[in-house]
C-alpha cells in the first residue's frame, strides 16, 4: 500500500520548471556579439555596397532568429501561439512587399 501512496504522491506533485544554466546564455551572447562584429566589419571594409547589403540582411535574419529563440525563450514549450503569430506576420509583410513592388513596377 505504501508503494501506491508514494506513486500517487509523485504523480500529484507539481512539476518544477527546468532551470537552464548560464552556459546557453553566455554562448548566445557571444554568438550575438560575433554576428554584430561581422556586420560592422562588412560595413567598415571596402567591399562593394551590394555585397554589404546581402551580408547585413543575412546577419539581421540570423540575429533575429537567435534573439527570439534564446533570449525570448520561444524554443520552450507553451510558446506556440507567439511563434505562429510571428510567422504569420512575416508572411504578411512579405506578401505586402511583393504586392507593393508589383504595384509600383507594373
Amino acid at each position: 500500500m505504501s508503494e501506491n501512496q508514494s506513486a500517487s504522491a509523485q504523480a500529484q506533485a507539481p512539476r518544477r520548471h527546468r532551470v537552464e544554466g548560464p552556459q546557453k546564455h553566455i554562448i548566445t551572447f557571444i554568438l550575438s556579439l560575433v554576428l554584430t562584429i561581422i556586420a560592422f566589419a562588412a560595413v567598415a571594409s571596402g567591399i562593394s555596397a551590394s555585397f554589404v547589403y546581402v551580408i547585413l540582411v543575412l546577419m539581421a535574419i540570423v540575429q533575429v532568429f537567435v534573439q527570439l529563440t534564446f533570449w525570448m525563450h520561444l524554443k520552450d514549450k507553451g510558446h506556440l501561439f507567439p511563434v505562429i503569430s510571428i510567422c504569420a506576420g512575416v508572411v504578411l509583410v512579405m506578401a505586402m512587399t511583393v504586392m507593393a513592388l508589383y504595384w509600383v513596377w507594373w
